[in-house]
């Protein structure tokens, strides 16, 4: 009786063990930024970066507001995908929506922009990608929404759909709006 109650053990502690792991959602990635201050960078606005004195963007300025960041990029797909979204954010929303776009050239970012719309109050340039890299981000598109003391509330990996505008992001930015720190 004896030599089956650990073969039995084992096995319970093998279910119960994937049990806990399907419970996950395999589509979330964590980040160890949410809850934490957003990172520290300045970088030139994608409108003036070709000139020497280009307008430069510091999220140290946004200090005070509830605002929205979304990394980018023209050679995105997805990004491609998930523009007009952005697009009817910026009108439903007076949080303002930043972009970052991510190793991406000038000229192709600039093109992009003026074919499909410019949802975006301003977006830097991470030429390199080390913003990308100091924000976690795994690919493009993503999006992170950051409070009125510049700590990370949330991220999206992906592509904003109008189903995660309307559940996530817009419930999270009135409750910031009205003083909340989460949804």
């Amino acid at each position: 009786m004896m030599r089956f109650l650990l073969p039995l053990g084992v096995f319970l502690a093998i279910v119960i063990a994937l049990a806990a792991g399907l419970r996950h959602d395999p589509r979330e990635l964590p980040s160890s930024l949410v809850d934490k201050p957003a990172p520290a960078f300045v970088l030139p606005v994608l409108e003036t970066s070709a000139n020497a004195n280009a307008q430069k963007f510091d999220p140290a300025s946004l200090r005070g507001k509830v605002w929205v960041l979304n990394v980018w990029a023209s050679w995105c797909t997805a990004c491609r995908a998930e523009h007009p979204v952005l697009l009817g954010m910026a009108g439903q929303t007076q949080v303002p929506l930043y972009g970052l776009n991510y190793k991406d050239t000038r000229g192709a970012a600039l093109e992009w922009l003026q074919r499909m719309g410019d949802p975006y109050k301003a977006s830097a340039v991470d030429a390199d990608g080390r913003v990308g890299i100091d924000l976690g981000v795994y690919g493009v598109p993503e999006t992170f929404i950051i409070d009125a003391a510049g700590v990370v509330r949330y991220r999206q990996v992906g592509p904003v759909t109008q189903q995660v505008l309307e559940q996530k992001l817009l419930p999270l930015l009135k409750s910031l709006e009205n003083g909340g720190s989460r949804a």
